[in-house]
């Protein structure tokens, strides 16, 4: 009977959609036990993202689930989360401390990528994982503004860089090492080899994710990263404007020929919310992000709207996520993260992680 009943409750929990991945709770590998003991049923879901505002949610459909079926009495789930380190291009190896580097690029500045990657690190962050910052944007560094930093970036060590702490998120920028007002007149390998600094020889501390905000456009600094940095995955800001898709298909081309998967497509300012009356209209065009993504086969992420209070907090230094917590505005950030998490979580695992040596001795 308890065999029976297994069989019965796994072709139920096949049915179980994860709203963020886009697949069952069995196909994704997420189910990893069942346990029987007469009509009732046991289920434990490890999800391979963090999910904190979700997990209670997918573990009452799992429970309604299988409590609908008449031969089981009661169903007990238990959802949680453990992100791994996934695959990124061959030949790389992981920085110290860090599971997983996620690039944030566009094809063109002005569509809001900067303010996208801040509150995607915090979305991630509100929702469980470790994260750091690092603005790769050497000629125009923003992040510091935006997370609501100042002074120098210390060294306990004399060697490596103790990265910022930024609304409970680690931050590297070269705005740290320089006044506010002054400009960056380096050449093209000045720039690259400042950012492999930044990233070498940052002391990053366990992070699940290093969300990296790249300058706009294919130049120097983003081949950089995709041909010496170990990036487990990009996402791609746009704008619904015809003149702003035409360059995030370069930008998305670009990670396709280097062999780092585009985990998907977020459109930024896909609407206008009125500040007076609330109403929400299509200014930029209607629909881009999701045509790009079904044109190219990668997962739309999810739209954010243009709205006053976005640009307002993040040029006070505590960006929407972390100053309106519990706002629809947060809500559309957390859903995003966790969707970009997700399809992370569906690649391959890294399975060059060095262990440490064990050694055994006769005492």
């Amino acid at each position: 009977m308890s065999d029976s009943l297994e069989t019965r409750a796994r072709h139920i929990l096949a049915g179980v959609v994860d709203p963020h991945t886009g697949k069952d709770i069995v196909a994704s590998g997420a189910l990893r036990g069942i346990g029987v003991a007469g009509a009732d049923v046991s289920v434990d879901v490890v999800l391979g993202y963090p999910a904190l505002s979700t997990q209670a949610t997918l573990a009452d459909a799992i429970k309604r689930a299988l409590e609908g079926d008449a031969a089981i009495a009661h169903a007990a789930v238990s959802v949680s989360c453990r992100v791994s380190a996934h695959e990124v291009q061959q030949g790389l190896t992981l920085l110290p401390g860090v599971k997983n580097v996620i690039a944030v690029a566009s094809g063109k500045g002005g569509v809001g990528k900067s303010t996208v990657a801040a509150n995607l690190a915090l979305a991630l962050k509100a929702e469980g994982a470790s994260v750091g910052l690092l603005d790769a944007d050497v000629y125009g560094p923003s992040q510091v503004r935006m997370m609501g930093l100042s002074g120098k970036p210390e060294s306990k060590d004399g060697k490596r860089i103790e990265p910022r702490i930024g609304h409970g998120v680690q931050v590297m920028s070269m705005g740290l090492m320089i006044e506010e007002d002054t400009p960056m007149i380096w050449r093209g390998p000045m720039a690259t080899q400042a950012l492999q600094q930044m990233l070498g020889d940052t002391n990053w501390s366990d992070l699940d994710y290093l969300i990296v905000d790249l300058p706009p456009g294919t130049g120097d600094i983003q081949l950089t990263l995709c041909q010496r940095i170990p990036v487990s995955g990009a996402v791609i800001v746009t704008t619904p404007q015809d003149i702003a898709l035409l360059d995030a298909k370069k930008a998305l081309r670009m990670f396709e020929k280097v062999n780092v998967p585009v985990l998907g497509i977020i459109e930024n300012m896909a609407t206008h919310v009125c500040s007076k009356c609330g109403y929400e209209e299509h200014i930029f065009g209607a629909g881009g992000g999701e045509h790009m993504a079904a044109q190219y086969g990668v997962p739309f992420l999810g739209g954010l709207p243009l709205d006053i209070r976005i640009r307002e907090q993040a040029d006070g230094g505590t960006p929407t996520v972390a100053a309106l917590p519990d706002s629809e505005l947060a809500a559309r950030y957390r859903d995003i993260a966790c969707n970009t998490a997700a399809r992370l979580a569906l690649r391959a695992r890294n399975k060059a992680i060095v262990f440490p040596k064990i050694v055994v001795q006769n005492t």
